[in-house]
């Protein structure tokens, strides 16, 4: 259905279905209500590039990847990220864009993409401490929003996190009440401004409990299966091993259960493994009973949120600077127990 069928039907200008679409204040609302019912009803979805015209806006909203970031595509995360996101942008008629850009020219990247009136707003992920990706953006005075935080960055910016520290001083505090004390850490890289928020919350935990962190517990690299289990077999042949294991993703805690498995251990009973899970789309922490002890918050709907957060900041660029901390949920599943007695 076009827009001029759906004005026939309620017998209203091509011009007042349009306005009415779009929000304009001079149309009342019951005229809104009818028309926004009448467009569910008959299937009607206005032409983004139409709606453009209209509105003066190109109705695309842009993520440009980093070259050195080009991984990040094929990561499940940003795949169910952005997966919610999508979802909020079609249902406000935008487009989504992805470009790549070299680490040295990122600014101008940015800088094209709003001379040209290519997008409309920008979604940063990944942001490393000191990211410099925000302050460029801010200085350009665009809108834009951020999935994460920077430690570092004093420039005010839309954010949504979730609440790294906490949720990994609360894990590191769930294996220490249950007799842990050889807790291991299994983190992202720590130029990342996540993986570096949730070294301080293991820390924290340890520092409260009076243990001394030990550096050949504690691993950073990128979250792959493959580091999961290469990590988690080295540091089960040191002289004193962990019994415990916090992981920063449920891919690479899949890798740490390869390792166990391989040693001849069982995960629960000899070491107990806890991980963080996104609550990923593909792949999900078992069925009915998790198989990991996991600190969980949906990626899926932090994108959602962030998309719905932007589109806010393009309709109504003047408002204050928004934020949202989302806290994750402890779910214990089967993977962690009481630590098992050595002597």
């Amino acid at each position: 259905m076009n827009l001029k069928q759906l004005s026939e039907i309620l017998g209203l200008s091509q011009t007042t279905v349009s306005r009415a679409l779009n929000g304009y204040p001079e149309v009342n609302e019951d005229t809104r209500l009818r028309v926004q019912a009448a467009a569910a009803k008959h299937g009607y979805r206005p032409n983004s590039r139409a709606k453009g015209l209209a509105t003066g806006r190109s109705m695309v909203i842009g993520h440009v990847i980093p070259s050195s970031s080009q991984h990040e595509m094929v990561n499940p995360i940003f795949g169910d990220f952005v997966a919610g996101a999508a979802r909020k942008y079609s249902d406000h008629g935008y487009d989504m864009m992805f470009t790549n850009a070299d680490d040295t020219s990122i600014e101008e990247a940015y800088r094209s993409l709003f001379q040209r009136g290519a997008v409309d707003g920008i979604v940063l992920q990944g942001p490393k401490v000191n990211e410099h990706r925000i302050e460029v953006l801010n200085r350009m005075g665009v809108p834009f929003i951020v999935h994460g935080r920077s430690t570092g960055v004093d420039v005010p910016y839309d954010w949504i996190d979730v609440n790294n520290k906490s949720s990994f001083l609360r894990a590191t505090r769930f294996l220490i009440d249950l007799g842990h004390r050889r807790i291991a850490l299994i983190n992202g890289l720590e130029d990342m401004d996540f993986a570096q928020r949730r070294r301080d919350g293991y820390l924290e935990a340890l520092r409260n409990a009076g243990l001394s962190p030990d550096p050949d517990l504690m691993r950073s690299a990128e979250m792959t299966e493959v580091y999961g289990h290469h990590e988690t077999r080295d540091m089960l042949r040191l002289d004193d091993p962990p019994t415990a294991i916090l992981t920063a993703s449920m891919i690479s805690a899949i890798g740490v259960r390869r390792a166990l498995n391989e040693a001849g251990l069982k995960m629960g009973k000899d070491v107990s493994v806890i991980a963080h899970d996104d609550d990923l789309s593909y792949l999900k922490n078992g069925q009915d009973v998790p198989i990991f002890t996991a600190t969980r918050s949906s990626v899926r709907q932090a994108g959602e949120m962030a998309a719905e957060m932007l589109i806010e900041r393009i309709k109504s660029p003047e408002d204050p600077v928004k934020t949202r901390l989302l806290e994750a949920e402890l779910v214990v599943g089967g993977s962690t127990g009481p630590a098992p007695n050595r002597f």
